[in-house]
Parts: C-alpha cells; structure tokens; sequence
C-alpha cells in the first residue's frame, strides 16, 4: 500500500525523453469505483504550480508505467494538457 502524500513526494519522469515534469499537484479520483483515474502535474513554466501557463499534464493512470521508492515513471505519448 500506498499513501496519496507519498506520491505527491515523488519526482514525475517522462520515459519517452527522460524529462522531469515534477511533482503531483492533484489527483484525479472515481469516487464510485473507489480508485485513481489519472494524476495531474503542473504543466511547463509554472513556478511552484502557482505561475505561469495554464497547461497541466493530465496523465491516466494507466500511463503510469512505474512507481520508485524516489520517481514516478509515465508515457506522456497521446497525453492531454488541461
């Protein structure tokens, strides 16, 4: 098991060209069905996911390929912004 707070702790890695996205800054959840539909990253150029464009990263959670004990490994190919 593991807790959401030590996911948002965790580093967002792009495996398809090794960029860092950062850190979760909200999830996604299905409330009936009781589990995580996607997670969501501030977008690029946002400072502290406060400023800057308005372009999140909505990744699925099925494009979640690996969680580490220090990153989170996703395939942002086909992945929508927000």
């Amino acid at each position: 098991m593991i807790k959401t707070s030590d996911l948002r702790l965790r580093e967002i890695i792009n495996i398809s060209d090794g960029k860092k996205l950062g850190l979760i800054k909200d999830l996604e959840l299905n409330l009936e069905e009781g589990k995580i539909e996607a997670i969501v990253v501030p977008g690029p150029g946002k400072f502290l996911g406060l400023f800057g464009k308005d372009n999140d990263y909505v990744i699925p959670w099925e494009n979640i390929k690996k969680i580490g004990v220090d990153v989170i490994l996703v395939d942002l190919n086909g992945t929508q912004t927000k």
